[in-house]
């Protein structure tokens, strides 16, 4: 795909620029006319006796071709065509519409068919010669071909030609008779975007508890009453000690001289 060209972007310095152009063509397509009216309307008394009409196409290029001096006939048929190559430099500038070959030879014609007319009718000195139309508007073709048409396609977009629309128009004719038969009409693929999904409902989080918050005390867990346990059978001393104790203290008696009767235990 081309890329756009700089003068046609959507910028402040593109913009800029391509009104500064316009301008200078403006003043070029001015100075053109000034020039144009000054060359081909002046009144030239002198030149009564050697001018005449000429209706006859390729009559006067005979002629400047058959002069003996060769830089006369380049001033002559070189002038004429140097004439008409402002237009086809400046009309695709200044006039969109005028753009393209055909419309640039048929715009050329037509006004210089207008000067020689006038040439004819009301100056002094000179006629009408359709050599000259010839050879202004083969001027304006060159200077479309070789400059005109690349400076237009840089200021204004390509426009759209007639067979180009011709041809729109009978897809589009044909399209709307396969609907009326019932036939399916075959329809360029048209991607579908993806659906978007629903954000999921997040859960609420749970909050803890803040530092500050008091802390929830727990309830107090009463004390439970301990079952009675059974005592334990606590066993019985033997008299067996005592009764050796009695012994051992009567004995010690007798070898004392104390004589003590031992208790019963």
């Amino acid at each position: 795909m081309d890329s756009e060209p700089r003068l046609q972007r959507r910028t402040w310095g593109s913009a800029v620029l391509r009104t500064l152009v316009l301008l200078i063509a403006f003043a070029c397509m001015v100075g053109f006319a000034v020039a144009l009216a000054k060359v081909t309307l002046e009144p030239s008394a002198a030149s009564v006796d050697l001018t005449h009409t000429n209706l006859t196409p390729g009559d006067s290029i005979r002629t400047y071709v058959d002069q003996p001096a060769f830089r006369d006939t380049v001033k002559q048929i070189g002038g004429n065509v140097l004439l008409g190559v402002p237009f086809g430099v400046l009309l695709p500038m200044l006039i969109p519409k005028a753009r393209g070959l055909l419309r640039v030879v048929l715009v050329t014609a037509v006004v210089m068919l207008l000067v020689e007319t006038a040439q004819g009718l009301l100056i002094t000195g000179r006629a009408f010669d359709i050599d000259d139309v010839i050879l202004n508007t083969t001027g304006a073709l060159l200077g479309y071909l070789l400059l005109g048409r690349r400076l237009g396609r840089a200021l204004h977009p390509r426009r759209t030609h007639w067979w180009q629309r011709t041809a729109r128009a009978e897809r589009s004719a044909a399209r709307a008779e396969r609907a009326e038969q019932g036939s399916p009409v075959k329809k360029s693929p048209v991607k579908k975007a993806p659906a978007k999904k629903s954000p999921a409902k997040k859960a609420p989080a749970k909050r803890s508890p803040a530092k500050n918050s008091p802390a929830k005390k727990s309830p107090a867990k009463k004390p439970q009453a301990r079952k009675p346990q059974p005592k334990k059978p606590t066993a019985r001393k033997s008299p067996a000690p005592k009764a050796a104790a009695a012994v051992s203290r009567w004995w010690s008696g007798v070898r004392t001289g104390r004589r003590s009767v031992p208790r019963r235990p």
